[in-house]
């Protein structure tokens, strides 16, 4: 079977991968380079800590069982790391906290109430502040490093005969007996079926196909989509976990560095007029991460990079073909860093055998038939402790 995959980024990549392992003949189409769009610019927390759909919680849980079984089959340096997770509450945030850890014990999710001083031990290079009154540790949880993440999975798909080439999509036929994927300048490419994971483009894309996936696609000043991050390359920190506190998430990166992210920030972001390194919203990512650090030092210094969320407009994975007689299977998630393991297993399952996987059946895009964008779509900002 040829599928031509749209977008390279993780949950593309991830999906050519294991179609590739399979003995699938793939193609992988990516307009900009692989994992370029919002793969790049994600805060990668591997969790579901705040999914109170039953289907969804589900899916997400099995995205992190499924982090942990690829990376012991992907070759090159590791990515994943189960680092487990903490959140901070103060007086203003204790009782969202206490009712979401209480919600995740009660459904079995690994979470637990930890002292000051184990906090301290968990999360390893920083100061908590004198105003945090409770402390939340989720041992299950962890993160990946996106930009290595992507790669192992683009390597490992090539190594098993995948097929990457740079290329901008501007027409789907979803024909009868074969889909035909046409490129900008006129090439044109024919397989028996198309995954379409182009993220944030997903909706432009599937209508060109005569295929209905209504996403939020504001991209204006504090949008939904607008997400803020903070890549603090001084000071090195022996940062532990993953930090959820109020006023500035953290995870690690590669070398010492910090991933950061001030959520509130977010509504003064304008995608077309970046913030500039020497900014007030600059500022006030200097100010909360050195109010965070064990020690007197220089100044960090944090680059920014402001990233478009992938979201579909009722805030729930889409996954599955566009019709029962459609060739296009269509396949984007604003949880895509913690399901693409497991969004790779069970679509390259149904691709190969023709065989319904249990998880994917509340996430069909049919879903939307019928249905006018008011009736589904559902506000995504993100703004609480342990939101994304």
């Amino acid at each position: 079977m040829k599928v031509i995959i749209i977008g390279a980024g993780v949950l593309g990549v991830s999906v050519a991968r294991q179609l590739a392992v399979a003995g699938e003949d793939v193609l992988l189409l990516e307009q900009r380079g692989a994992g370029t769009g919002t793969t790049a610019t994600t805060f990668a927390w591997i969790n579901s800590s705040r999914k109170p759909d039953p289907d969804y919680h589900r899916l997400n849980l099995a995205g992190m069982e499924e982090h942990a079984r690829l990376a012991e089959r992907l070759p090159g340096t590791p990515s994943y790391f189960p680092s487990g997770a903490l959140q901070w509450a103060d007086a203003a945030n204790e009782e969202r906290l206490a009712v979401n850890v209480e919600r995740l014990r009660s459904l079995g999710y690994p979470a637990r109430w930890v002292t000051r001083d184990e906090a301290t031990r968990i999360a390893g290079d920083l100061r908590i502040p004198a105003a945090v009154s409770s402390f939340a540790h989720f041992p299950g949880e962890g993160y990946v490093l996106p930009d290595l993440f992507v790669n192992s999975l683009l390597t490992d798909a090539e190594q098993h005969g995948a097929t990457y080439a740079l290329g901008e999509v501007v027409a789907i036929d979803d024909g009868p007996g074969e889909v035909a994927v046409t490129l900008a300048g006129g090439a044109v490419h024919r397989g028996d079926r198309v995954v379409l994971a182009a993220g944030r483009w997903t909706e432009r894309l599937a209508a060109r196909a005569g295929i209905d996936v209504p996403m939020v696609t504001d991209t204006g000043r504090g949008a939904q989509t607008v997400g803020l991050l903070g890549y603090a390359r001084s000071p090195a920190l022996d940062l532990r976990c993953v930090i959820h506190s109020p006023g500035l998430n953290l995870r690690p990166a590669a070398a010492g560095h910090t991933v950061l992210q001030a959520l509130d920030l977010n509504a003064d972001v304008d995608p077309a007029d970046p913030p500039s390194v020497d900014g007030e919203i600059a500022s006030t990512l200097v100010r909360r991460f050195s109010a965070l650090l064990t020690g007197p030092s220089r100044a960090p210094r944090i680059d920014l990079r402001v990233g478009l969320r992938s979201l579909p407009a009722d805030g729930h994975t889409v996954a599955g073909y566009a019709s029962a007689r459609s060739r296009v299977y269509c396949l984007v998630s604003h949880s895509g860093i913690t399901l693409a393991p497991v969004l790779g297993r069970l679509v390259a399952a149904e691709m190969t055998t023709d065989q319904e996987q249990d998880l994917l059946r509340p996430f069909r895009p049919t879903r939307f038939a019928g249905l006018r964008r008011s009736e589904v779509e559902v506000d995504q900002h993100a703004t609480g402790l342990g939101d994304q």
